[in-house]
């Protein structure tokens, strides 16, 4: 097989002047480096090894990009699967329940059973793409792990009573609508 400097002479890209020049030069330059024991340092080697490293970076800055957005999909895909394994009924939808989702304030038509265990805090509000679930609180808890954002808890009120409040005898049940 010929060398590249041949493929090039034959080529005509190089006549046999430089050639001889350029090995000439090579030659010197070993010789050099024996008799000082230091390396030269070749520019275009060390811009290569750069690029290369800097390539290798970004792909491994890319892979990891791939992996959390592929990670983040699949714990999606397990909140959706335990939603609809476990969502419960609304009931006829008689009552109208009111909670907060982030400082908006919605409502949902449940049953007054549905609405007792809303209430109590047996059963817990879902929210997954705009559409609202209704899912035992046990499945919201492994939910919440993965997402605390989707899960909407229902915010037990404190029955500590203020000191100087006039209405303190009157309390007003957790199931009253206005």
């Amino acid at each position: 097989m010929a060398s590249l400097q041949d493929q090039l002479l034959k080529a005509g890209l190089i006549n046999k002047g430089k050639a001889k020049q350029l090995h000439h030069d090579k030659v010197n330059q070993k010789k050099v480096e024996r008799r000082t024991g230091a390396e030269t340092v070749d520019d275009a080697r060390v811009a290569a090894l750069e690029a290369q490293q800097k390539n290798a970076e970004r792909a491994r800055e890319l892979n990891a990009q791939r992996d959390a957005a592929a990670a983040q999909k699949a714990v999606f895909a397990q909140i959706v699967q335990m939603v609809q394994a476990n969502r419960q009924s609304k009931g006829n939808g008689d009552i109208t329940y009111y909670y907060t989702h982030g400082t908006k304030i919605d409502k949902i038509y449940v049953s007054a059973e549905v609405q007792g265990h809303l209430t109590a805090g047996r059963l817990v509000i879902v929210c997954i793409d705009g559409k609202v679930e209704l899912v035992p609180r046990v499945v919201a808890d492994k939910i919440a792990e993965r997402d605390e954002s989707i899960v909407i808890r229902v915010k037990k009120t404190s029955d500590e009573v203020d000191a100087d409040d006039p209405y303190a005898d009157y309390k007003i049940p957790d199931d009253f609508t206005w």
